[in-house]
């Protein structure tokens, strides 16, 4: 486990590098990164090294670099980011945890579908278009979840290989995808990256899905179905916004008794 003093480092260092590439006006880097010998430490260094030595102008070519050197620190922050960043950085994805509180984890689910949590570990999260107009139309863009009280009754169990087969597929586009998971060379390595993630959460986890498939079955063949071969019950925002409807889902959920772990796919146009 990272110390405390070399993830704090790299927390504000992702926090800075994050700033930089969506334009915001980040705080100043970090000042000398000093903690103790050790990968957070070497980490951090290098991170900031690469940082000092991009040309800022053109501007657009230095957001781009940014960019890149920012999913390069947190690949090697740690596996599981580096995973997140494999499976799922190159398609319409929310992926996000959240620390369990409750009994009742759809009070839990609910705080991280509405970010009012972080991460419990300080690992990636993946937030497709969650610009802030957006937010401002509707706080929890791209969702719009049902009441804690209601949530569970739109969600099936799943086992833990149909888990991992529901999570891999959202590797996939909803349109016009031409090499379906199940078709692709790299298929065994696709699968090896959702068993990582969901290996977080320990053998004992539990998974749910909003795909109405599950609702006879808790262990569908997603991989043969594909997203193409999806139905769910809808926990988007029907809210157009943006000139952006979101017409498509797939969602997964881990729960362990330590955490909440959220996967989405989106289809939008």
């Amino acid at each position: 486990m990272t110390p405390p003093a070399d993830r704090a480092a790299l927390d504000l260092l992702d926090a800075h590098l994050e700033a930089l590439w969506d334009g915001t006006n980040p705080s100043p880097p970090p000042g000398p990164v000093r903690p103790a010998a050790g990968e957070g430490g070497e980490l951090a260094r290098w991170a900031l090294a690469q940082l000092q030595s991009l040309p800022r102008e053109p501007n657009d070519a230095f957001l781009r670099q940014v960019g890149s050197l920012l999913a390069e620190f947190r690949s090697r922050r740690c596996p599981w980011n580096a995973a997140a960043l494999r499976l799922l950085d190159d398609t319409n994805t929310f992926v996000a945890t959240g620390p369990r509180r409750y009994e009742d984890w759809a009070h839990d689910v609910r705080a991280v579908l509405h970010r009012s949590v972080p991460d419990p570990r300080g690992w990636v999260r993946l937030s497709w278009d969650c610009t802030d107009t957006a937010r401002q139309a509707v706080p929890a863009y791209p969702f719009d979840p049902p009441d804690a009280s209601v949530l569970p009754s739109r969600l099936y169990p799943l086992k833990a290989e149909a888990a991992v087969a529901a999570l891999a597929i959202m590797a996939e586009e909803w349109q016009s995808e031409s090499t379906p998971v199940r078709s692709r060379p790299n298929r065994d390595a696709v699968l090896a990256d959702a068993r990582t993630l969901l290996g977080r959460y320990g053998p004992a986890a539990r998974y749910w899905t909003n795909a109405k498939t599950a609702a006879s079955d808790p262990g569908p063949d997603f991989l043969a179905a594909g997203l193409q071969g999806t139905e769910c019950h809808r926990f988007l925002t029907s809210e157009y916004v943006d000139g952006l409807y979101l017409f498509e889902e797939l969602g997964l959920i881990a729960v362990s008794d330590d955490e909440v772990g959220v996967f989405w796919s989106i289809g939008a146009y």
